[in-house]
């Protein structure tokens, strides 16, 4: 095998996928970064109830991006066989999947804010401010639900622009009515955190507008319309529960691991929380690119064994991994320079700051194993149809070893910072290690 592919067109490939993804992540998390800063003036309480609130709906979010990553496996696959009647299929299925799991969320935030926000901290004044912003979190999990897992499908037949002009819409959305509602500006209510979640609220309604609008009505290459939600999809269901499934349960896990990460840090202080966050935004921020490989990776290998090519997807999978190695080195070499200038930006106490440092370096050093992990198998493993045995591995490293170790660092050990966050992300070096004997064994290539 080569270590990388010899190739013009598959590198062309790689790039019209990953950059207008990469650039739509950066969007993404740009808006979040300004939701921090503009939040983060009002002082560390609302910082923190804002920032614990969101690992409740990113639980959600990560649980969409399962659906919708589990049905683009399939859909790719069926691009690359020209098979629009199956992917039809797939898209309905995940679809009706979207809506539910919505409905399961949608239901606790109403009725139980506080006891959701119980879960990350015991803070009066922090659950306070997470119970206010979750007023209009409601009807954004339909909203980003749909304009999601229906962005993810886009991407697997090429369709990436879409979703990017979606993104720099809700940038623009975002930014202006935050300044409007959190500051109360042009004659607008001083709203503060209250205008923050009414100001994501907008957002999400232009992304849903903008990319379902699109989705089942513009849209001429996958040609799915309203009518395509009546299908009978029986045919496909055992290939989807197979494939997608353990995808979803994956994401899932890996969402509810990040949840008690959250929660271990939430119970070790606000400080932590607050200091966290700042580092959370950076690091996405500097790995925008990881995101746009890592669904080129998906998207490429599942159209290449689509069109009945293995070698050709092996040989993929090799770059794939360099290409990771290398992107993280590069990202983390970012992450420490950028650091404390970032930091600086934050109205936080000298403390803060420090730990905020730490947690820098930590992310940092964690960030060269997350690019090949996430790439490898966030991205090929998982267009290779290998999502059984990424359940597992998902399952393995991180709750049998990264969430009880980090726990013991925070709460029993005590350990810096520095080492509490790099124990809580130790399934990443495990995981980017593992996925070389993966690779090795071609085990990983599996027929639909």
């Amino acid at each position: 095998m080569q270590v990388f592919v010899r190739d013009k067109a598959f590198y062309q490939k790689v790039v019209a996928i990953a950059v207008p993804v990469s650039l739509q992540s950066m969007i993404t998390i740009g808006v979040n970064m300004m939701d921090n800063i503009m939040v983060g003036k009002l002082g560390e309480t609302v910082l923190s109830g804002t920032a614990l609130a969101n690992q409740f709906i990113t639980i959600y979010q990560i649980c969409c991006m399962g659906i919708g990553m589990g049905a683009s496996v399939l859909t790719a696959r069926f691009w690359g066989m020209k098979d629009l009647e199956s992917l039809k299929k797939a898209v309905t299925i995940m679809l009706r999947l979207c809506v539910g799991i919505a409905a399961l969320f949608m239901i606790p935030t109403m009725i139980a804010p506080d006891l959701l926000m119980r879960m990350y901290t015991k803070e009066v004044e922090v659950i306070e401010q997470g119970v206010l912003y979750f007023r209009f979190m409601v009807p954004c999990y339909i909203l980003q639900g749909l304009a999601l897992t229906c962005t993810i499908v886009l991407r697997s037949v090429g369709q990436v622009k879409i979703p990017l002009f979606s993104s720099i819409g809700a940038f623009f959305v975002n930014i202006l009515f935050n300044y409007m509602l959190i500051f109360g500006k042009f004659g607008a209510p001083r709203m503060e955190i209250q205008g923050a979640a009414l100001a994501t609220l907008i957002a999400r309604i232009f992304e849903f507008l903008f990319i379902c609008g699109f989705f089942f009505f513009k849209d001429d290459k996958m040609k799915y319309r309203l009518h395509d939600l009546k299908m009978k999809c029986g045919s496909l269901l055992k290939n989807y529960v197979t494939i997608s499934l353990p995808v979803f349960v994956s994401d899932t896990l890996l969402a509810l691991g990040n949840s008690a990460v959250a929660m271990v840090m939430g119970h070790i202080g606000k400080t932590f929380v607050s200091a966290n966050s700042i580092t959370m935004v950076t690091q996405q921020l500097s790995t925008v690119l990881i995101q746009g490989i890592c669904h080129s990776g998906c998207i490429i290998t599942g159209n290449t064994l689509g069109e009945g090519k293995k070698e050709a997807a092996q040989n993929q999978a090799v770059t794939f991994w360099f290409l990771g190695a290398i992107i993280g080195v590069v990202a983390g070499g970012i992450i420490y320079l950028i650091g404390t200038p970032i930091i600086n930006c934050y109205n936080i106490e000298d403390s803060t700051k420090v730990l905020a440092k730490q947690l820098m370096n930590a992310v940092a050093f964690i960030v060269v194993f997350q690019s090949i992990n996430s790439i490898m198998t966030k991205g090929v493993l998982r267009g290779g149809g290998d999502t059984k045995f990424l359940m597992v591995a998902d399952i393995l490293f991180l709750w049998v070893v990264s969430i009880p170790f980090g726990a013991l660092a925070g709460l029993v050990w005590h350990l810096p910072a520095f080492w509490i966050y790099t124990l809580l992300k130790i399934d990443q070096v495990l995981k980017a290690i593992w996925c070389v004997f993966r690779l090795r064994s071609r085990k990983w290539i599996k027929i639909i």
